[in-house]
């Protein structure tokens, strides 16, 4: 019941449109445990076009930058943080050039080609 409420709250908001960046947000759930298979307290990347997310690829735990590798195309990123952490897209490495910037407990639906790291941000 849960995968298909947050597929459907990720689809009533998707498309929302950022500079090169095109994203759609999943709102905001309630913090507790495992999301999608994002573990609680990580920043997860989905594998191309998997929607629903199910099982991440990449699953970052530290705060600062996380450089990516051979990212293209539609992905998943799910910010499963908690404390008001941040976590952001940037088009530089090493979280230089941010340009969509998602709190903690919230996901979204991205173009990740343009997109070069991902920065996990204390509150």
């Amino acid at each position: 019941m849960r995968t298909i409420i947050r597929r459907a709250t990720a689809v009533a908001v998707a498309g929302v449109a950022l500079t090169a960046l095109a994203a759609g947000t999943a709102d905001a759930r309630a913090a507790s445990g495992p999301w999608a298979g994002c573990p609680y307290g990580a920043v997860c990347v989905y594998p191309q076009n998997q929607d629903p997310a199910a099982g991440p690829t990449d699953v970052f735990w530290s705060y600062g930058a996380h450089n990516l590798s051979s990212q293209y195309g539609w992905h998943w990123v799910l910010n499963n943080q908690s404390g008001g952490a941040h976590a952001r897209l940037c088009t530089g490495s090493g979280g230089a050039g941010c340009t969509y910037d998602m709190a903690a407990q919230n996901g979204v639906w991205a173009d990740l080609t343009p997109i070069n790291s991902i920065t996990l941000d204390r509150p």
